[in-house]
């Protein structure tokens, strides 16, 4: 397998000079599970971790590796391991805010070129979560596709796909059957070699199911979803780097149910551009489009040309994209505090010392 196989081209190679320079290796993630990983390159599979400096210097999630992620490491002689010394600069990453009160920033999948955005066409099927999703694929740098997956329970899954057309931004739009295997080669267009895809939805919408029939063989395992909602257990457990058959990358992923979005609002522009095109002509630069007189927004919501669901579905996620950020601020904002006041007291001891 060469080094190009699995995804390295020039942009990495030109981020990776200086750690050469350094006697360093590259290779890539292909799985991580809570900080143990393996890690690959054109001379095999190793097990890796990283060292006391990498660790003592990184404190945040989004520091460390994840699968897809580039790793310059050292590699250990006469074993199949290596220590991990520092990432390569990213050239995507997909990512949310981590499960429950903590604000920080958790990477799902890193170096991807594609997210296949997936959702059930059972009762799975909610058109505000694949907005929530839209965005965030577009907050990564990765190009989405959305999957509408289980297209044999769904007679009416055409108007479905027009559906979800008119809030694709653009993107291509596909129905599919996992389990029977319909219309799987409209995604042969995305998968090439050295191509990484990432695979995106909630659990229970058959994730595990169109990654086996992509490789051929059920890898994967594979749990019965409830008839009640819909709603699958998560299959897998830890994020994996898959080699397909014919060439090319996927990453599997956990079923994710908390979904808070993290980033710029970059992708939640493109998801909702038709609002904010529409924000142009308010009468207030900053309308929050809540109460203001003249913001051309809400009427075009009490007219219908703006659904009132999708207007109150990017209300919700302004809002929470807002709360996220000041929460970061504050975080920032504590964490200079102390380091001045530990500053101060070490000032203060110096100065004490010299009075004797």
């Amino acid at each position: 397998m060469q080094m190009s196989d699995i995804g390295w081209n020039s942009f990495f190679e030109d981020h990776f000079t200086p750690f050469r320079e350094n006697g360093l290796t590259a290779m890539r993630i292909i799985r991580e599970n809570r900080e143990h990983y393996t890690a690959c390159n054109d001379t095999g599979e190793y097990a890796c971790e990283v060292t006391g400096t990498f660790r003592y210097e990184h404190t945040r999630k989004s520091q460390f590796p994840t699968a897809g992620d580039w790793v310059a490491v050292s590699i250990i002689p006469d074993e199949k391991k290596a220590m991990i010394h520092a990432l390569i600069p990213r050239k995507s990453m997909l990512s949310r805010k981590v499960a429950g009160e903590i604000t920080e920033e958790q990477p799902v999948a890193a170096n991807i070129d594609t997210i296949f955005i997936i959702t059930g066409l059972d009762q799975n099927y909610n058109v505000r979560r694949i907005e929530r999703y839209l965005a965030m694929a577009l907050e990564s740098g990765a190009v989405p596709v959305l999957l509408l997956n289980k297209s044999d329970v769904c007679p009416e899954y055409e108007q479905r796909m027009t559906e979800v057309a008119s809030i694709a931004a653009g993107h291509d739009v596909f129905a599919i059957s996992a389990f029977n295997q319909n219309n799987l080669e409209c995604l042969q267009k995305y998968i090439a070699p050295g191509r990484t895809i990432a695979f995106l939805g909630s659990s229970g919408v058959g994730k595990s199911t169109l990654i086996n029939a992509l490789l051929g063989t059920d890898r994967l395992k594979v749990n019965t979803v409830s008839d009640l909602g819909s709603r699958g257990r998560h299959t897998t457990t830890f994020r994996e780097l898959i080699f397909l058959p014919d060439g090319g990358m996927v990453i599997d992923t956990p079923g994710i149910r908390e979904i808070q979005i993290w980033g710029e609002d970059e992708g939640l522009e493109q998801v909702f551009d038709d609002i904010k095109v529409l924000a142009e002509n308010c009468r207030f630069r900053d309308c929050s489009h809540v109460n203001e007189p003249g913001c051309a927004v809400r009427e075009a919501v009490e007219s219908g040309t703006i659904e009132q669901k999708r207007f109150e579905n990017y209300l919700k996620l302004k809002k929470e994209s807002a709360y996220l950020t000041d929460r970061q601020t504050m975080k920032a904002s504590a964490i200079e505090k102390a380091r001045w006041k530990d500053i101060s007291k070490y000032a203060k001891k110096i100065k004490k010392g010299r009075d004797y």
